[in-house]
């Protein structure tokens, strides 16, 4: 997955845009991490449920905008052009090595989409960011992007952390033990927050950074970018899990109920 944080000066137009990425020293973890096809959140949340808003048909085409290693491009049906879009160099090495020449793969900033090589106006049916947007900012000019290589009506899928209840070191798990009950708590929401994250397995270096912000953002990004919210999606991490032990009841609930990925789908408005 891609990301970009900070621009780079004297862009060439007909050049494909770099971009700091954190993601870049992190590539060869995340490879392995998630596979040919994806990780078990991939294949049990992700890309159902992207596939499901996208709806998409034959000699469409769709940009997956911070494609990482290209794991969406497996789920597409026969014949839609994909085209994945990411900052990270090393990302890509691995995408074009998996889906050996199948799918074309684009190195690029998200927030200077339209200077990415091979990248037109109004050229995509639709575009999706999954898991993605969340590592990338200023939304304004992401969002921006996403609308102007869209076709009229064209859809904009944006699957990611539910900023709600999934927040950078604000959020988390608490047992409540008067009243048996296991609780999401939220330290702070409204504040936009730029937080450095290590996922990665213990004692290996890098870290990627991680943007926060409240869903109003994403609303009223959308609606000032040109789009038209068409269809809100809550997703719990682990509805399907049944966990085992002296709170399993609690932790099964909570986890049936408490969403911690939100799906979005918007349509670029007619001008």
């Amino acid at each position: 997955m891609s990301r970009t944080s900070k621009r780079s000066p004297n862009v060439n137009k007909r050049q494909s845009p770099s971009a700091q990425t954190s993601w870049d020293p992190v590539a060869h973890w995340y490879a392995q991490w998630v596979g040919v096809k994806g990780s078990e959140y991939h294949h049990a949340l992700a890309i159902p449920v992207a596939l499901e808003l996208l709806d998409p048909a034959p000699n469409e085409v769709i940009i997956d905008i911070g494609c990482g290693t290209g794991v969406f491009a497996s789920a597409l049906p026969r014949g839609v052009q994909y085209i994945g879009v990411d900052a990270s160099p090393r990302l890509l090495q691995t995408a074009r090595r998996l889906h050996a020449g199948r799918h074309e793969f684009l190195q690029g900033d998200a927030t200077r989409l339209m200077e990415v090589e091979s990248l037109r106006p109004r050229m995509a049916d639709a575009a999706v960011f999954l898991l993605s947007i969340q590592d990338m900012e200023p939304l304004e000019d992401i969002l921006a992007g996403a609308g102007t290589v869209l076709k009229e009506s064209g859809r904009l899928v944006i699957l990611m952390f539910h900023p709600c209840f999934r927040i950078p070191r604000q959020s988390g798990w608490g047992w409540d033990e008067g009243r048996a009950l296991q609780y999401r708590r939220v330290d702070s929401y409204l504040s936009n927050r730029s937080v450095p994250v290590r996922p990665i397995a213990k004692g290996m270096p890098g870290s990627i950074t991680a943007f926060h912000r409240p869903l109003e953002a994403y609303i009223n990004g959308l609606t000032h970018a040109g789009f038209t919210l068409d269809r809100i999606v809550e997703l719990p991490a682990y509805p399907h899990i049944k966990r085992s032990g002296r709170r399993a009841r609690a932790e099964n609930r909570a986890n049936q109920e408490i969403p911690l990925f939100l799906a979005l789908r918007a349509i670029r408005n007619h001008r």
